[in-house]
């Protein structure tokens, strides 16, 4: 194996860390078609994706610890022949609840190979080195859910919704042999590695800061919301609205596009405002879309062409909020950060996943469920990033008006 370079390993870590956004968003243009193969409604079908976000947030919390204890190859690498095999069942599933047990199992897989990708590069890097390699891991987590649902709208028009999962089953294949061949161990075993007692000593500590749990509690009710949003938008845009499953990647695409926007505006606020400052204002664009779309379906003026810009302001959002909801949380364990990253992503993905069910859970051919779960999980985040965070918040603000 050739030793690394921070181009090489960026290159490495960044198709490793495509492979959720993929795992979640290929397969929404098939989300009708899947139903019908599957003899359930649209809105069950959706409940794969919650699923899906359990498996994952369940797989970072536990194989996190293990690669710190059996190294990163060995959980990498098992989590990919996890989510492969995982992928290769779905193909022949025909009922709900099969759909449902094997997009759990792949979501272990998967969240065994993504935790790995910022250990991977703390074990190589430090500095700029690191923080290059970083923001091209973090440009794929946003360009990676505008190609995916394009990828399965192609693969939907030209076979069938089986050639989506397929498709995911071969990506995993192919980083199986990409990894397995170019990417050497970067931490090995570690056997005074944290124990599981001291593992969840850590995990507790996290929860008992109040400042930091106001982060948490912002970027989780954020990604919730947006989460509502994509488990309701293949209904919606497509079902509710009558958008075609050709064109919804296009119209699905433009909240990553004005994510991505955000977050360059955010690095340059960073000049002259404060992390906590650009999440408050994040925080607060995100709640006034969420009360416009409650009083757009109100009026029953709602359609695809005045639902879908405040849909793509409110998703666009997270790029001022989940960087500095992140760093200001992280600001508080130095020396545990991988820990405090783990639990937050678990809490996260969990939140999603929780939204993600009480859209899809109640059948009502309606655009309320979503959007009444998105306004929620914005009160949620506004409300708990001032009540526990509140503070240290209003301290950063005359911190920042001094200078």
């Amino acid at each position: 194996m050739t030793q690394l370079n921070a181009r090489r390993l960026a290159l490495l870590v960044a198709a490793n860390t495509a492979l959720a956004p993929f795992a979640i968003d290929a397969y929404l243009p098939a989300m009708p078609t899947l139903a019908e193969a599957v003899n359930a409604s649209v809105h069950h079908t959706e409940l794969s994706l919650s699923v899906f976000l359990f498996g994952f947030a369940i797989g970072q919390l536990l194989c996190g610890p293990l690669s710190d204890r059996l190294g990163r190859r060995p959980v990498l690498l098992t989590g990919l022949v996890v989510f492969l095999i995982a992928s290769l069942g779905i193909m022949q599933v025909s009922s709900l609840e099969t759909l449902w047990g094997l997009r759990f199992v792949q979501a272990l897989g998967g969240g065994a190979c993504v935790v790995n990708s910022a250990a991977i590069v703390r074990d190589c890097f430090s500095g700029r080195e690191a923080a290059k390699v970083m923001s091209t891991m973090a440009m794929i987590l946003m360009l990676a859910p505008l190609v995916a649902p394009t990828v399965g709208s192609v693969l939907l028009g030209i076979f069938n919704w089986q050639s989506i999962f397929l498709f995911l089953a071969l990506y995993a294949a192919f980083l199986l042999f990409f990894l397995g061949t170019k990417l050497p161990e970067t931490h090995g075993r570690d056997p005074d590695a944290p124990s599981p007692r001291q593992v969840l000593g850590n995990y507790a500590s996290v929860l008992r800061h109040r400042e930091a749990m106001g982060y948490i509690c912002a970027v989780s009710m954020s990604f919730a919301g947006m989460f509502a949003f994509i488990t309701g938008s293949p209904y919606l845009y497509m079902e509710h609205y009558g958008l075609s499953a050709a064109v919804y990647p296009f119209v699905f695409g433009a909240n990553i596009l004005v994510m991505a926007s955000s977050n360059r505006l955010n690095i340059h606020l960073l000049k002259t405002r404060t992390p906590q400052q650009n999440l408050v204002v994040g925080l607060g664009l995100q709640l006034c879309a969420g009360v416009a779309l409650v009083a757009l379906i109100l009026s029953g003026l709602d359609s695809i062409y005045s639902v879908a810009p405040l849909m793509v302001i409110f998703v666009g959002m997270q790029g001022l909020i989940a960087p500095n909801a992140m760093s200001s949380m992280l600001d508080h364990f130095p020396r545990m950060s991988a820990t405090a990253t783990a639990l937050q992503g678990c809490l996260q993905f969990s939140s999603g996943a929780f939204a993600g069910m009480l859209v899809g859970a109640f059948e009502i051919a309606s655009a309320w469920p979503t959007v009444l779960t998105m306004l929620g999980a914005s009160l949620l985040g506004n409300i708990g990033l001032r009540l526990l965070a509140g503070r240290a918040l209003g301290a950063e603000t005359e911190v920042a008006t001094e200078r």
